[in-house]
Order: structure tokens, then C-alpha cells, then sequence
């Protein structure tokens, strides 16, 4: 899975990979948790835009909005089958903007995990493959989203047999196009992400704590 996520990269840094026409206000994050507004793109008739959404997807027939909390992640051998999620990955599918993510190790014989840190080479920020949806309540419209997850790569996989889904840039406008149907061409994008392109290390545990969002996360352990 993924619960945690940083987002630092300087704004036009991400217009220019992205294609957005403005550049977006960004403030750096070094821990970017469940529930809080995330950074994503999405296909407009007139281009690309970026938008924030919060991170828990909500299904349009949800009665309350706190199922969002446990929908987080979709798995990408099941996403094109499960109610809460089927629709969205025929129609609604984005970009979530990052440059780097947490996974947890287990130490063995004890209670502790240990929290790892991975990046791109020179820390160059990236998309990982998500959906959206929209959720109408009593105080308005909700818009909220998912990442897609898949079996870990030979870098993550000492940590944690999960990853993210991580998009290259070649596929960014087929994964965003509305009208994009193809099931199995879809699916054949939600892969591990080359591992020779990534590189990662132990960090302290002050990430463990989501009101902790500053470098400090990121810093290796001693």
C-alpha cells in the first residue's frame, strides 16, 4: 500500500512536466497523509489542469463520506471489478503529483518499524496512477481520489511487498484521456516501476506523526 506521500518539487518544475498551462501555488510536503487535499491532474476539454482533491476515494452511492479513510488504495488486479472503484478507472482517472514515498519495515523481534524513503534518481518528481470521483452530501460536492497500488518492485520489496502504481510520462495521456476504454490496455500500464530508476534509504520516524510536515522527514536515520 501507500499512506504517505512528499511533494516538494518547485511549481514550475511541474507545469513544465505536466503540461499545465499555469503554474500551480504549491508549498512544499514532506508528509503528505490520508484525508488531506493531494495535488493531481486531470484531462479538461481545453487541456490538462491541476486540481486538489482528498485523498480517500468516496463512491458516488456512498451513504458516508468516512469510507473514505479506507479507500486510500485500490488494488490494480481487482480495481476493474470492485463496486467502489470500477467506474471511476473506465472514466475518471488522474495523475497524483509526488517525488518521493514512505513504506515501513518490520524489525524482527520487536514491536518497531522502520521507515524507508523512496525516490526517483535525483529526486525528480512523478505521477502515480490514480482515480477520482465525486460525492454528493449535505454540504456540497465532494471530489476525492485513490492511488493504485501493485506488487512491489526488487527496491521495495525488502519493505514492503506493495508499491505504489507510478506512471512513466510517454503514457500520461492515455491514462488521462476520458474516453480511454481499452480494459487490458489500461491494466498493462498498473506494472512495478523500474527499480534501477529509483533509489531509497531509512529515515527517522519523525514521519511516523502526520503533524510533522517538514525536511526533517526526509532526513536518513543515524
Amino acid at each position: 500500500m501507500c499512506g504517505r506521500f512528499t511533494l516538494r518539487t518547485p511549481s514550475e518544475v511541474l507545469a513544465a512536466q505536466f503540461e499545465l498551462p499555469n503554474i500551480p501555488a504549491l508549498n512544499p510536503r514532506y508528509n503528505v497523509a490520508p484525508t488531506q487535499a493531494v495535488a493531481v491532474v486531470r484531462q479538461q476539454p481545453v487541456g490538462r489542469h491541476l486540481d486538489w482533491l482528498q485523498w480517500g476515494l468516496v463512491p458516488h452511492w456512498a451513504k458516508d463520506p468516512s469510507i473514505g479513510s479506507r479507500m486510500i488504495n485500490a488494488r490494480s488486479e481487482t480495481v476493474a471489478e470492485k463496486p467502489a472503484f470500477r467506474a471511476a478507472f473506465k472514466a475518471r482517472r488522474c495523475l497524483v503529483l509526488a517525488d518521493g514515498f514512505y513504506e515501513w519495515q518490520a524489525i524482527l523481534g520487536t514491536r518497531t518499524k522502520q521507515p524507508f524513503y523512496f525516490q526517483m534518481e535525483a529526486g525528480k518528481p512523478f505521477a502515480f496512477a490514480g482515480l477520482w470521483e465525486q460525492w454528493n452530501g449535505p454540504d456540497g460536492l465532494l471530489e476525492t481520489c485513490t492511488l493504485l497500488t501493485t506488487e512491489a518492485n526488487a527496491l521495495v520489496q525488502p519493505v514492503h511487498d506493495r508499491m505504489p502504481v507510478i506512471l512513466p510520462p510517454d503514457v500520461y495521456s492515455v491514462w488521462l484521456a476520458p474516453d480511454m476504454h481499452d480494459r487490458g490496455a489500461l491494466e498493462a500500464l498498473l506494472v512495478p516501476y523500474d527499480p534501477a530508476a529509483m533509489q531509497a534509504y531509512p529515515v527517522r520516524r519523525a514521519v511516523n506523526n502526520t503533524r510533522n510536515d517538514s525536511p526533517e522527514c526526509i532526513e536518513p536515520s543515524e
